[in-house]
């Protein structure tokens, strides 16, 4: 994963969580700036994606090693 300015640990919280404390860390930062969020929980993938489209922040990366999920979110 490239860069990214802050970092979020949601492992261990299920949906909605993830999403709910992604958005108010992103919230409190500037734009262009990266968030790069770790999720143990699958259903998060999905999530995400839809969170970058309604929200209109940019995913830049996701991936999928030793069963958790790393997002890298650009603030738009």
């Amino acid at each position: 994963m490239s860069d990214f300015d802050k970092e979020l640990d949601t492992s261990g919280l299920n949906c909605p969580l993830p999403i709910i404390k992604a958005k108010k860390e992103i919230n409190g930062m500037d734009a262009g700036q990266t968030l790069k969020i770790i999720s143990t929980d699958p259903g998060a993938v999905k999530d995400f994606e839809s969170f970058a489209t309604q929200t209109g922040n940019e995913l830049l990366s996701t991936e999928e090693k030793d069963n958790k999920f790393y997002f890298l979110l650009k603030k738009n």
